[in-house]
């Protein structure tokens, strides 16, 4: 294991984690740098997803932001189709050029992602059920292919509807990268994936590390302003890379 590696996994964490985020995209941008095989990427993304967001939930629902009334519709939408997307066996190819657009598309949303609510705003919305069953699936489908918890795009969404104050958005954020990872994990074990814990342990290690001490900053403007600006340029790179080499 390169100690690069796992430190790039830790400050990846402590970055998501201020905004809700598993940092899925990131750690999948990292391992493709790197040349890891796409039978280690998916296992790897997921599981470090699960334990980053798995820290930020108890936070969250500590200090009162986890809304699981209005959370829960879109979260467990994306339960079936995120094990379908683990249980799918995709060729080196098709996984690749797969990744590099969703990595490009996680760039974009890092980039276009609307200015949070005030938390004092009264102003909220909801997503209706087709909007729900259509985001979680979608959502849900992606993070069982990929490794890509879906968070990142999830939460651009809630905050130009205004779903709610953005803690709880970074909340519901948590939730549904939770549920789509375990559901992804499901399918890969299903499928028949081997989890090599030797290579993933020390990463695992790293991420609740940097996750435990990010969830604990301030969800504020300024964070989410550098979760976005330092990671969106990696990503992007990280996809137009892959695209370059498999298309």
């Amino acid at each position: 294991m390169e100690i690069e590696l796992v430190l790039l996994f830790f400050g990846v964490a402590l970055l998501y984690a201020t905004a809700g985020f598993g940092g899925g995209s990131s750690y999948l941008a990292i391992m493709a740098l790197f040349g890891l095989s796409m039978l280690a990427l998916r296992p790897i993304a997921l599981l470090c997803n699960i334990v980053v967001v798995s820290g930020n939930l108890w936070i969250f629902w500590r200090n009162g932001h986890l809304n699981l009334k209005k959370t829960a519709p879109v979260a467990l939408a994306g339960i079936p189709m995120a094990f379908v997307g683990g249980y799918w066996k995709l060729s080196e190819q098709t996984f690749f050029i797969l990744l590099g657009f969703s990595l490009i598309a996680a760039a974009l949303a890092m980039w276009i992602q609307a200015r949070p609510l005030s938390q004092k705003s009264d102003q909220q919305s909801v997503l209706p059920a087709g909007a729900n069953l259509g985001i979680g699936s979608g959502l849900g489908l992606l993070a069982g292919l990929t490794g890509i918890g879906g968070g990142i795009f999830l939460s651009p969404v809630l905050h130009l509807i205004r779903w709610d104050k953005p803690k709880v958005i970074a909340a519901a954020a948590s939730f549904f990268i939770f549920c789509q990872s375990v559901a992804g994990i499901g399918g890969q074990l299903a499928q028949g994936a081997k989890i090599e814990w030797q290579l993933i342990f020390p990463l695992l290690i790293a991420v609740w590390l940097g996750g435990q001490l990010g969830v604990r900053a301030t969800t504020s403007r300024f964070s989410q302003i550098l979760v976005r600006n330092l990671t969106a340029l990696l990503v992007f790179y990280a996809g137009f890379n892959i695209l370059w080499r498999y298309l």
